[in-house]
């Protein structure tokens, strides 16, 4: 049976990072109750996995939720309910990447990529998480949770010092 290794990366926290080893054959709804189960995340809030390209654009739509008429039917850019598509029919190759879109409201997402893929010798085989690196951002606060602040937050949090001082003129 072959396995997938994802590493999973937030542009939230900058030391997040999770690594985890599917089966090939496992649908996409599975993979976000194994992400949801090992982040602490409610399985039933809206999520949805995309294809990306190498710049992390989103491509192709996996919806929680079948979203109704035309939808399932990639050929009209419909997106596709996770529950009908396995790992193995979207990812091919090393350094093929899904986004998984947590907080639609927010538009908050978490990036995975294929590391790696090999046969494994146990069958059946049980997803694993096989690096766990800091907390998850959570659910539903942006920046709460996580533990480390991003190197974004950081930056821009020195321009709100002076926010609110009237000694300090931004005019020229």
């Amino acid at each position: 049976m072959m396995t997938f290794r994802f590493r999973m990366l937030s542009d939230e926290n900058d030391g997040f990072i999770r690594e985890y080893e599917i089966p090939y054959d496992m649908t996409l709804l599975d993979f976000h109750r194994f992400i949801c189960h090992d982040l602490r995340y409610d399985p039933d809030n809206m999520a949805s996995f995309f294809t990306s390209d190498a710049q992390w654009n989103k491509l192709r739509e996996f919806t929680l939720f079948d979203l109704g008429d035309g939808a399932g039917n990639p050929d009209e850019g419909m997106p596709v309910p996770m529950e009908e598509v396995y790992v193995g029919q979207i990812i091919h190759k090393n350094r093929d990447r899904l986004i998984y879109l947590f907080d639609m409201l927010n538009d908050r997402s978490l990036y995975l990529e294929l590391v790696e893929a090999k046969k494994s010798d146990t069958q059946p085989f049980t997803p694993a998480v096989v690096l766990s690196e800091y907390e998850a951002p959570d659910q539903f606060e942006p920046g709460a949770g996580g533990g480390e602040s991003s190197i974004f937050d950081d930056a821009m949090g020195e321009f709100s010092d002076f926010e609110g001082d009237d000694s300090y003129d931004d005019e020229y």
